[in-house]
């Protein structure tokens, strides 16, 4: 996608966390790389309903805005600047706080990979990574060190919240739906006894056949 359908594209997926209950009030963000030197990200507590194309703010690798605009980028910005810069196979970057993946963000435990939808998209556990204050480098540096060695697109990052990656935006807010689908029912298989794991190659034969045979 060229810039223009990028933010067309950034600002309906924007309100896909709304309609999906990913985010309250101005909390959250979708990012996506536009070239190797430039991100569009979401502006700093702008409500969702009013967010436009126009409105993404347009920043450098190292998340300074690169033109004049009224609108400061999100308070995250450094973090998918740190992410975008360390891994040039990702495309996009989203944050949430959505409600049962940040309960287990809260409580420093990983979710365990024991449904065939984990292992489909996740292959294996969803990492937690390590608290991180917010508004510099260090949320993202945690992002790239758990996932590095990890098939997960999401992290946990502890008493925050989630953020996911992709190759594409859409992707990466895929992850972040998929993220709290499962940390639901997980959470709720618990309330009700331990859960069974999956084995191992089972996970790797699941995460195979829907990353390179399922679909179109």
């Amino acid at each position: 996608m060229n810039e223009a359908e990028l933010r067309a594209e950034l600002t309906a997926l924007h309100q896909t966390l709304v309609e999906t209950a990913l985010v309250a009030w101005t909390a959250g963000n979708v990012s996506a790389r536009v070239a190797d030197d430039r991100f569009l990200i979401k502006p700093s507590g702008v409500p969702y309903e009013r967010l436009t194309p126009e409105s993404m703010v347009l920043c450098d690798m190292d998340g300074r805005p690169v033109e004049d605009s009224a609108l400061k980028p999100s308070s995250d910005v450094f973090a998918h600047a740190y992410v975008y810069r360390h891994r040039p196979d990702i495309g996009g970057v989203v944050h949430t706080h959505s409600t049962y993946a940040t309960a287990w963000a809260a409580r420093n435990e990983a979710i365990p990979c024991v449904l065939t939808a984990m292992a489909d998209e996740f292959g294996g556990e969803i990492p937690v990574g390590p608290f991180a204050m917010i508004g510099g480098e260090d949320i993202g540096k945690g992002i790239v060190e758990t996932l590095e060695g990890h098939r997960s697109p999401a992290i946990l990052m502890r008493n925050h919240g989630v953020f996911t990656i992709g190759g594409s935006p859409r992707a990466a807010v895929k992850a972040a739906v998929m993220c709290e689908d499962v940390a639901r029912t997980v959470h709720l298989s618990r309330q009700l006894g331990e859960p069974l794991p999956l084995a191992a190659g089972d996970v790797d034969h699941l995460y195979d056949r829907y990353q390179n045979a399922y679909g179109q």
